[in-house]
């Protein structure tokens, strides 16, 4: 049970992620890379801001990580978010996680993504050409 918990501004880097969960145990590796995308509802969006209360989500993604080992035979779990401004296309978050069989690291992985949207203090404000919003914390 191996975790690996980051936050921080600078770019995620996909390849270095997957390379840290995968183990010789490991049969498969399920990856989320969320991607900064350019409309919201319809509306052209220009960019993202995300902003982290750190000590605390690190606190509350290492207890949804704790959930997901308690949960499913998974061997290593990663959580990587950026904070800052990021362009269209930019990732803002890789979650990858690494299990003896496939249905667990899908499922596991699910799981992080869904559950860290709903409970970790990360806010997110999309910028438009004609204002910006902050989107509600937890959907």
């Amino acid at each position: 049970m191996q975790t690996q918990i980051e936050i921080h501004s600078e770019p995620l880097n996909t390849q270095a992620c997957i390379n840290w969960v995968m183990t010789p145990y490991s049969g498969g590796i399920d990856v989320f890379i969320g991607t900064v995308r350019n409309a919201t509802k319809g509306k052209p969006v220009v960019k993202l801001e995300f902003e982290a209360y750190n000590k605390m989500a690190i606190s509350e993604i290492n207890k949804i990580t704790q959930q997901v080992f308690n949960m499913w035979p998974v061997q290593k779990v990663l959580v990587h978010h950026r904070t800052g401004k990021l362009n269209i296309g930019e990732i803002p978050v890789i979650i990858a996680v690494s299990a003896a069989h496939r249905d667990a690291a899908f499922e596991a992985c699910r799981y992080l993504i869904d559950t860290l949207k709903q409970t970790v203090p990360i806010w997110k404000k999309e910028f438009f050409e004609d204002g910006e919003v902050w989107v509600a914390a937890h959907p």
